[in-house]
C-alpha cells in the first residue's frame, strides 16, 4: 500500500513550553497530550489525526540546527490552509511574533516562510484549486502578493481542490 500523507512530524526543541504557546498563538495546534516541560503532542485545528506535531525538550543549551547549512537533515515542514484570507491573517500573526522570513509566490502554490522560536523553519500555504491552474503554468519563485492573490482568486475561495482536497 503506498504512503497516503503525512500523519505528523515530531521536533526537538529547547523550550517545550515556550515552543507550545509559538504553535498555539501563531497557527492554532493545540495541546491533546503532553508532560509538562518534556513533551507534547498537539493537534491542528481542523484535523482528524490524534496529533499533527510532537514536541519534545532538549533543554536551553541545545545548539541551533546546522540542517541546510553544514549538516544534512530536514529543510522545512509545510502546512496547507483553506483559503487566502487564513493565509494572510496567519502572515499577520507571525509578522507580530516576529516570526515570518519570507512569502514566494510558486505559481501554483502560495507560500509563507517562518522560523519557530528555535529557529526551525515552516512553510503555510495555499494550493491554487487544480481547476483555476492555468495550462501554461510553470514552477516559480516570485514575491507574494497576497491582496493581489485574492483580488485574481478570492479570499474564500478553497484552495488545494482537486490537487490535495
Amino acid at each position: 500500500m503506498p504512503v497516503q500523507r503525512l500523519n505528523h512530524a515530531v521536533l526537538y526543541v529547547r523550550d517545550v513550553d515556550r515552543s507550545v504557546a509559538f504553535y498555539s498563538d501563531a497557527l492554532g495546534f493545540r495541546v491533546v497530550a503532553g508532560m509538562p516541560g518534556r513533551a507534547a503532542f498537539l493537534q491542528a485545528e481542523g484535523s482528524t489525526n490524534d496529533h499533527d506535531l510532537g514536541l519534545f525538550a532538549m533543554g536551553a543549551g541545545a545548539g541551533d540546527t546546522q540542517a541546510g547549512r553544514t549538516t544534512v537533515g530536514l529543510y522545512h515542514l509545510a502546512w496547507e490552509v483553506d483559503t487566502l484570507a487564513e493565509l494572510r491573517r496567519i502572515a499577520g500573526v507571525l509578522r507580530e511574533h516576529g516570526a515570518l522570513a519570507g512569502a514566494s509566490d510558486h505559481g501554483t502554490t502560495k507560500a509563507l516562510y517562518a522560523r519557530d522560536p528555535d529557529g526551525i523553519e515552516f512553510e503555510v500555504s495555499w494550493l491554487v484549486p487544480a481547476d483555476l491552474i492555468p495550462s501554461d503554468v510553470a514552477m516559480t519563485t516570485l514575491p507574494l502578493d497576497i491582496e493581489a492573490e485574492i483580488a485574481r482568486y478570492g479570499a474564500g475561495t478553497r484552495g488545494g481542490v482537486g490537487v490535495s482536497v
